[in-house]
């Protein structure tokens, strides 16, 4: 297209009667350009800055720490845990939760080591998918029952499931380990791929897929939408039962991920097995920053958490300290992650506000300059 002349943009500016008002100047709420963005940024970065600490602090007191086969041990046991809390993280961001993944990775387990037992037990394959069907089977069901049973108590609804879940686990096994794992279950928990733990790859391959869906896809825009504000992704015609649904399917899917981990780092099924990891999970997501109140929450930082707690209890291990004081230290650092997600929320409202009067007051010089 030719520019136009300066005559014609003369005439047209004539016809089209006084000039318009010079536009407003944006308002700079810029994070990183004020002390308050700065402050924001600061607390945005706390479970980096967490694992940091934690990780120095360690390394500086053991001189075991960071040696090859800690870290591989290390990672071995906190990929467990992440599994876990990538599935939770779905949940909290739609403003749920889910109690049952630890009797999850049990009954998974136990179903496995039966699978394991009969004629088609020497295929890896046929129980690595019986494990994940009964995390795609518990996962279900709990997303039936509060979506569509409208039980608005997810809490509760998921500790009833948590309940039967590890009542089915003792009953199919009379409360006793079953051993023996197909080689390809055993090679998932104590295999590794170079260097690094078979575990390791596993759950950062899982990450990643969560990750783009969560950050790359319609559906991860939907989810983050439900869980900050139901009312008004319904107006914009997002169908929140079925991205609630969604979200503890693939909860109960991660949570038979970590049973097979675990049942292939014990060789065996058991159904006492991921007893309270269900609360490790939830804890590396607080941790890791994502709000209880939902519609944030990010993969990066929930591994950050399950990271920090793995190191938290090594490091202590590792200073022959009672494992006791590990429940305290932990207890004390989600303490200290609410309080950060409350500050986060009390600088971004202070942000809103600023920015709001900013808008207010530019367009008001932009009318005077009309006039």
């Amino acid at each position: 297209m030719e520019p136009l002349s300066e005559q014609v943009v003369q005439e047209r500016g004539a016809r089209s009667g006084p000039p318009a008002p010079a536009p407003a100047p944006r308002p700079n709420v810029l994070a990183g350009r004020s002390p308050l963005g700065l402050a924001l940024s600061a607390v945005r970065a706390g479970p980096l800055f967490i694992l940091l600490t934690v990780t120095v602090a360690m390394a500086l007191l053991s001189p075991f720490f960071l040696t090859e086969r800690n870290l591989q041990n290390l990672g071995a046991q906190s990929s467990i845990i992440a599994a876990l809390a990538i599935g939770q993280l779905l949940v909290i961001v739609v403003r749920g939760i889910d109690i049952s993944v630890g009797s999850t990775v049990a009954l998974s387990g136990v179903l496995g080591a039966t699978v394991a037992a009969t004629a088609w037990g020497s295929s890896g394959l046929v129980v690595i998918l019986t494990m994940l069907l009964v995390g795609l089977a518990v996962g279900t069901l709990n997303a039936l029952l509060i979506v569509k049973g409208r039980l608005v108590q997810p809490l509760i609804v998921t500790v009833a499931t948590l309940g039967i879940v590890r009542g089915l686990a003792l009953v199919i096994t009379n409360g006793e380990t079953k051993l023996g794992m197909p080689p390809a279950v055993v090679d998932i928990g104590n295999g590794f791929v170079g260097p690094i733990p078979a575990s390791v790859v596993v759950v950062g391959f899982l990450a990643v897929i969560a990750y783009i869906f969560m950050s790359r896809t319609q559906w991860g825009r939907w989810l983050y939408a439900v869980g900050g504000n139901p009312e008004a992704a319904k107006r914009l015609g997002v169908s929140s039962d079925r991205v609630v649904m969604s979200a503890y399917v693939i909860c109960g899917l991660t949570a038979a991920i970590g049973g097979v981990i675990v049942a292939g780092r014990t060789n065996a099924g058991s159904p006492n097995a991921g007893n309270l990891m269900e609360l490790d999970a939830i804890t590396a997501v607080v941790i890791g920053g994502a709000s209880l109140a939902g519609g944030r929450g990010s993969v990066g930082n929930v591994l950050a958490g399950a990271l920090i707690l793995g190191i938290i209890r090594n490091g202590l291990d590792l200073q022959d300290v009672n494992p006791f004081w590990q429940n305290v230290a932990i207890g004390c650092i989600v303490l200290v992650a609410l309080e950060l997600d409350v500050l986060r929320r009390a600088l971004e409202e202070r942000m809103r506000v600023r920015g709001s009067v900013t808008r207010r007051g530019a367009g008001a010089a932009g009318e005077e300059a009309a006039r």
